[in-house]
């Protein structure tokens, strides 16, 4: 997962504007408040409440 460091700290999760922290292994981006994660599809983050798993 290529997510440049500038752009991570600029995210936030939808759901509750907590900000997101990268899970390299599994390709997808955790929420630091509400815990949703959200996938990352060829690099891009899919932030979408419907599209997030609870963990």
């Amino acid at each position: 997962m290529k997510i440049d460091d500038w752009l991570l700290e600029i995210l936030a999760c939808p759901a509750c504007k907590a900000p997101l922290r990268a899970e390299n292994e599994a390709e997808e981006l955790a929420c630091t408040g509400c815990g949703l994660i959200y996938p990352v599809r060829d690099d891009i983050p899919v932030l979408l409440v419907d599209e997030a798993r609870k963990p």
